[in-house]
């Protein structure tokens, strides 16, 4: 086996089980290992730390695999890996309500680049590594014995790969049939069409789904708006929870589509819903030049900091979205705003709400806060797989 050699000192990180080790920290590479091959760490004394994956094209150029010497990471091991994955899902979630969740979700599942989404009898992969492209077989061989799925597509981040120095992925079906253009599921008893194939990411986002349901308990006879609505999980759950009036908006044709679709799909067509294809922002000065206001106001954006390099931006992003937001809410209204940029923090995020409360001439109290759910869960020896979060707000 190839062997890394750290600098004096960078072996810190390692030793707290932290599954990184950036390029910054290598002192030399013993041998010639390609990327996505597995490489022994060694500290500056050649004294064993841990195994990991090798990638020279990335900043991130060992993802840390296992910690004890005596363990042989082969084809065993990684079936291990994602049987435990795939069963502490099966605890997490009742399936007779939910049968769309996150199977695999990489570093806080032990497997750095593999995102794995079940979508009722298909599955929807992200292959973000080198090293997980050099067991692609293995693994797929394990989902599929695991769960039987219809089909298993491939749905690997474009950009993410670029990181890693892979070309960008193709797409398609990797294991058994292509799903249909758009498939059923269901979350906490409300059902869905999912477009897997041409929807955002994996194709939902099935990180919302406590979120949802929590916000809909507020919803009650309220006139909520409900922005970058996607396939409509925070509008179809307030409409089940007997919403005064739901406004849903998006960018995307598609999802405006979709949104149309599901409503149909849970019976909601007698409720009063406004469904409008627009840039949120430019939207919210519409509503807020025309008077228009609203009780419950949801703000589930992409992310805007996808680095620590793009946080400055970004906060500026988030307090102007945020502040138009609270401009067309009425006085007591409620804000559930999120962020999905993990170089977000909660402190950082709730300081740029008072910010935003301060441009808008508004006061803030933060009443709740939110977070990824258990099928999401965040690794203790990685924060940085914590990337959701959001704050409800009463505003005055």
């Amino acid at each position: 086996m190839y062997s890394v050699k750290l600098k004096k000192g960078k072996e810190k990180a390692v030793k707290q089980l932290h599954p990184w080790v950036f390029s910054g920290a290598i002192d030399r590479v013993i041998g010639k290992p390609l990327n996505g091959d597995i490489v022994t760490v060694t500290n500056s004394q050649d004294g064993f730390l841990a195994y990991g994956f090798y990638n020279d094209q990335s900043r991130v150029a060992i993802r840390l695999l296992e910690w004890n010497a005596e363990i042989e990471i082969n084809e065993d091991w990684w079936r291990s890996r994602i049987r435990n994955a795939a069963i502490a899902r099966k605890q997490l979630v009742d399936e007779d309500h939910t049968n769309t969740y996150r199977v695999i979700f990489s570093e806080a599942d032990f497997l750095p680049g593999l995102i794995v989404d079940k979508f009722a009898d298909f599955l929807s992969v992200q292959l973000l590594t080198a090293g997980m492209e050099q067991i692609k077989p293995i693994l797929l061989d394990e989902l599929q014995n695991i769960f039987n799925p219809k089909g298993i597509f491939d749905r690997s981040d474009a950009s993410s790969r670029a990181h890693e120095g892979l070309e960008a992925s193709s797409g398609g079906v990797l294991s058994g049939v292509a799903p249909p253009e758009y498939v059923t599921v269901k979350e906490n008893g409300v059902i869905y069409n999912v477009n897997i194939a041409d929807g955002q990411k994996s194709g939902f986002y099935c990180d919302q789904r406590d979120n949802r349901r929590i916000v809909a308990n507020y919803s009650k006879g309220k006139k909520v708006l409900d922005c970058f609505c996607y396939s409509g999980g925070f509008s179809l759950n307030s409409l089940r929870n007997d919403a005064l009036e739901v406004v849903s908006v998006d960018s995307s044709a598609l999802a405006i589509e979709t949104l149309k679709r599901n409503i149909d799909l849970n019976d909601l067509g007698s409720k009063t819903v406004r469904l409008i294809q627009s840039d949120v922002n430019k939207q919210l000065r519409a509503f807020r030049e025309s008077g228009e206001l609203f009780d419950v106001i949801v703000l589930d954006p992409p992310k805007y900091a996808p680095s620590r390099s793009a946080l400055n931006k970004a906060s500026r992003a988030y307090k102007d979205l945020n502040r138009l937001a609270m401009l067309i809410l009425e006085s007591g209204g409620l804000l559930a705003t999120f962020s999905c940029s993990g170089a977000v923090d909660i402190s950082t995020f709730k300081q740029i709400l008072a910010w935003a409360a301060l441009d808008a001439g508004k006061q803030v109290q933060f009443i709740g806060q939110f977070s990824q759910p258990a099928d999401h869960p965040v690794r203790s020896s990685f924060p940085e797989g914590e990337y959701l979060k959001g704050l409800l707000c009463r505003v005055v």
